[in-house]
């Protein structure tokens, strides 16, 4: 009984540590580089190179996401395009939710610090970010 009641705690535990505060909310903001993807069978495609990165830019759990693409000078060549997003919680998590006149998504986000994120979409795809470094030629 006590070996069990170890086991629950440690799952308890490790769920606990692992989930987004709205104080981790924060830290979305800025450049972000794909490090690799996670499909459901379990296969993972990974990034070792990335010509785009995303950028976020969140105020009062509405923002937006783009895709821009770092210079060596270190500006940001884009374009006027982002996907508007809202940040809503349902049942302790939190979610991405896009709307366009296209279509409409809601993506998780399951982790979040200063230097990384994960999101998973209602396929089950985890997308696992890194926060981007640029390169300093100095």
């Amino acid at each position: 009984m006590k070996k069990f009641l170890s086991i629950i705690l440690i799952l308890i535990l490790a769920s606990c540590a692992n989930k987004v505060s709205s104080e981790d909310l924060v830290h979305l903001d800025g450049y972000w580089e794909i490090e690799k993807v996670k499909f459901p069978d379990g296969s993972t495609k990974e990034y070792t190179i990335n010509a785009m990165v995303d950028y976020f830019q969140v105020a009062d759990k509405t923002g937006y996401r783009k895709k821009v693409q770092p210079r060596l000078d270190g500006s940001y060549q884009t374009s006027d395009d982002a996907e508007k997003f809202t940040i809503h919680e349902s049942n302790g998590e939190f979610l991405l939710h896009y709307k366009n006149n296209l279509s409409e998504w809601e993506e998780k986000i399951t982790l979040l610090t200063a230097n990384q994120c994960v999101f998973v979409n209602q396929e089950q795809i985890a997308y696992h970010y890194k926060r981007f470094v640029p390169i300093n030629l100095e």
